[in-house]
């Protein structure tokens, strides 16, 4: 019951990396991909766009990336044995039987 809910609790962290991610990228200044560069006007820069300094934004978005990418392959593991198989040691359920056979079928009418 407790490896259940860590996986609930590691899934609902996953998710708000996601968004983290997300909202981090999309607020990140281009890098001279505007539309002067696309067509001859950013000649001065270099082949990959000026580079400044690494700003903030740029290290929560590699650490968000890391995250992302180790949760994925931590939630793929774990997703196909299943949530409680990793965490909580279970062994897995027993598979089901055959359904039971009716009992002898009423007597036909006449």
């Amino acid at each position: 019951m407790v490896g259940l809910m860590l996986y609930y609790v590691f899934n609902t962290a996953y998710v708000l990396v996601c968004f983290i991610l997300l909202i981090v990228v999309l607020l990140q200044q281009g890098k001279g991909g505007d539309m002067a560069s696309a067509f001859g006007g950013g000649g001065s820069q270099t082949a990959f766009g000026a580079r400044g300094g690494v700003t903030v934004l740029a290290k929560v978005t590699t650490v968000c990336a890391v995250l992302f990418m180790l949760g994925a392959l931590a939630l793929a593991i774990v997703g196909q044995r299943g949530p409680g198989s990793i965490m909580s040691g279970a062994a897995a359920p027993a598979p089901v039987s055959a359904p039971a056979k009716p009992a002898t079928p009423p007597p036909a009418k006449k």
